[in-house]
């Protein structure tokens, strides 16, 4: 790994065991394309990154093997899974096949005010990461606010999927839009989806939340 290809990884924040934190870590830094395909990341290097020693990493880098996410490359470390286009389409596709009518379904039936208010901090934690350019916590935490809004439908098996679509996912455009401030603007559609829920707009919901997975395959979709 030469230093071009060094992933900008965040420092962990210790609020769970050390593994979940790193696998969590490094989903997010794939997720965001942070971690490069083409490139062989060793557990050791990347382990300086974080401070800590190279076991921790190395079993984190084997759960998102048994994820589909990395591969192992014998003796040498490991390689994230490229996707080609038609397989990143495919995945938001079905995405949005499942994300877009629950939000409207729930939009519909009403949602608490009490849960609304759990997902306020999680909207302003996605803009807050933007802000800053991490765009680890940028993805990790959308997934926190997206899986929290869809576990809402109390259909378990749906946030399942959902999780599984979205870690196999690739933003490689965050970085190039994170230096050009144009993050901060599409991150804040989180509030205002829960401004449109909260308000019972499942039209306008739906609309945003149409929008809003377009960004994965558009403005966010091109390599760096």
């Amino acid at each position: 790994m030469t230093v071009e290809d060094r992933p900008h990884l965040p420092s962990l924040r210790a609020r769970r065991n050390l593994r979940e934190e790193l696998v969590e870590t490094l989903r997010g830094a794939v997720i965001s394309g942070e971690l490069r395909p083409g490139v062989v990341y060793s557990a050791p290097s990347l382990a300086e990154q974080f401070g800590v020693s190279a076991t921790p990493v190395r079993e984190a880098m084997l759960d998102l093997v048994r994820e589909g996410l990395v591969e192992t490359m014998r003796n040498k470390g490991f390689r994230v899974t490229e996707l080609s286009d038609k397989e990143l389409d495919d995945l938001t596709a079905l995405r949005a096949l499942i994300e877009i009518p629950t939000v409207a379904e729930l939009t519909r039936r009403g949602v608490a005010a009490a849960d609304i208010d759990r997902l306020r901090p999680l909207a302003a934690g996605i803009e807050d990461a933007a802000r800053r350019g991490d765009l680890v916590a940028h993805v990790t935490i959308d997934m926190e606010f997206h899986l929290g809004l869809l576990s809402l439908a109390g259909n378990p098996y749906l946030v399942d999927t959902v999780r599984s679509l979205r870690s196999r996912s690739r933003i490689y455009g965050l970085r190039s839009l994170a230096e050009r401030d144009q993050l901060v603007p599409s991150s804040h559609e989180h509030s205002e989806l829960l401004d449109l829920i909260q308000a019972g707009d499942a039209a306008g919901a739906e609309d945003l939340m149409r929008r809003h997975i377009g960004h994965v395959r558009g403005i966010w979709a091109a390599q760096d």
